[in-house]
């Protein structure tokens, strides 16, 4: 479809093309490093609790916090993309991430250490949506699926940095120099960002936001940014997309996210007697699988939308199986083959929880993008936040019992599943609505012959209903 003039409204498909590739970079390497800063904790949370003299949940309280600031702030950075622009909550994401990890390598004391986490998770928390926000206003509609995946593969690579990077760092040169040496990322992203980053293609910008006094009947509100605030969180939340977005968000991220961002290290090495070196090297196949499934996903995903649910139940399922037979393989310890076979699994998490952005974007217009990503993004982190908290408390409860701890994963696993297979029907009819409304007015010209119901409709494989 071509784009519409400036100033006609927001086109359908913005160009896309080498200068779109050059600022969605930028804004994708914030992301990056805001990952090297957010996972930094995982490959330095046995130090973490020997320089703090704390315990497993304390020590559980720096990435609980750290995500709780993160999913508490997802819908208010929505509003905020959707209401400033990227530009704007992108340079103070990375003002914020930076003081955060700077902080946090300066900290003498426990407290201060939350504090910095908090900041860090603050600042961490406006860079994914930005980006999200960046690719739907730079790239063609049909690029959504794979520019996101591609988001998300970049910022595993983040992780990879982190866990091949910045631990042998840690262990060389100690914990200030390394964590301030790191903070100097922030540093380096900032520059491009304020130069040379743009909201969007000249005369392909967003619609006027409606003010409470421009609207009309119940979508009104009750005036100023209070009204706006009040619509776009209430209509995003309406779209039954939208909330299948959530929960397939919160079911399929959280096992990789817990094990890469605090548990992965202590299980391998205190559970499982590995050493240090080959537990980094589990972790890193976890962010390398990650990375190799990324644009696979993201491949069928753009090409058959029918496979978004059972990519999702199909991740899901394996990563309980997996996780089902290390805990209760009996003896102590899993075998090698097998714990590699766990890490290779949870490389799906990341790519199967993108998927709940590609229920979330067609069932919201333009100008709810930010606010419907936020809510998306709620759902891994609510998940990988109760998981990383009930963990701590069940190893201090059981005496470092991982079997048991773990087992919170199952329990996260199926509430995700009841809620996805509830909510299923009702957006996948929501969304086929909304084709049919729109190919017609896409396409005028005579209108043909009837056909029978069952053709109707004659939708391209993307567009048709999802699974049997």
């Amino acid at each position: 479809m071509s784009a519409s003039p400036a100033g006609a409204g927001i086109p359908a498909d913005p160009p896309g093309g080498a200068r779109a590739v050059a600022v969605w970079g930028i804004g994708v390497a914030v992301y990056f490093v805001a990952v090297i800063f957010r996972t930094s904790l995982g490959v330095a949370g046995l130090d973490a609790a020997d320089r703090f003299h704390v315990n497993a949940s304390a020590l559980a309280t720096f990435s609980l916090l750290q995500l709780l600031v993160y999913a508490g702030m997802q819908i208010p950075v929505g509003l905020m993309v959707d209401r400033l622009g990227t530009k704007k909550v992108l340079t103070l994401g990375a003002v914020l991430f930076t003081v955060g990890q700077l902080g946090f390598a300066l900290s003498p004391s426990y407290g201060m250490a939350l504090a910095a986490r908090a900041l860090l998770g603050c600042g961490d928390a406006m860079t994914f949506i930005s980006v999200l926000r960046l690719g739907t206003r730079w790239f063609p509609a049909r690029r959504g699926p794979l520019m996101a995946q591609l988001a998300g593969l970049v910022g595993m690579a983040g992780n990879l940095v982190s866990t091949l990077v910045l631990a042998p760092v840690l262990h060389g040169v100690g914990w200030t120099a390394a964590f301030a040496g790191s903070a100097v990322a922030g540093l380096v992203v900032l520059v491009p960002l304020v130069l040379f980053l743009r909201d969007h293609p000249e005369g392909y910008g967003p619609a006027p936001v409606r003010r409470a006094s421009g609207t009309t009947g119940a979508t009104a509100g009750s005036g100023g940014s209070g009204g706006f605030v009040r619509r776009q969180i209430r209509e995003s939340w309406a779209e039954p997309g939208t909330r299948l977005g959530l929960w397939v968000h919160f079911t399929t991220q959280f096992p990789a996210m817990v094990f890469l961002l605090l548990w992965g290290m202590p299980f391998l090495v205190e559970a499982q007697g590995l050493s240090r070196t080959t537990a980094g090297g589990l972790l890193t196949l976890v962010v390398a699988s990650n990375m190799a499934l990324g644009l696979a996903y993201g491949q069928i995903v753009g090409r058959r939308q029918s496979a978004r649910i059972p990519l999702a139940l199909g991740t899901v399922a394996l990563t309980a199986l997996l996780w089902a037979a290390v805990l209760v393989y009996p003896g102590d310890r899993a075998p090698m083959w097998l714990l590699v076979a766990l890490c290779l699994v949870l490389g799906t998490c990341g790519p199967a929880s993108m998927i709940g952005f590609d229920f979330a974007r067609p069932a919201n217009p333009a100008e709810r993008q930010g606010t419907a990503s936020g809510i998306t993004n709620m759902g891994g982190f609510i998940a990988s936040m109760t998981t990383l908290l009930t963990v701590g408390i069940l190893l201090d409860a059981t005496g470092d019992n991982y079997r048991i701890a773990f087992s919170t994963v199952f329990v996260l696993e199926a509430v995700g599943v009841i809620s996805i297979l509830r909510l299923r029907p009702l957006a996948l009819a929501r969304e086929a609505d909304r084709i049919r409304v729109t190919i017609p007015a896409q396409e005028p010209g005579p209108e043909p012959a009837p056909e029978p119901a069952s053709r109707a409709c004659p939708l391209p494989e993307t567009a048709g209903r999802e699974g049997p």
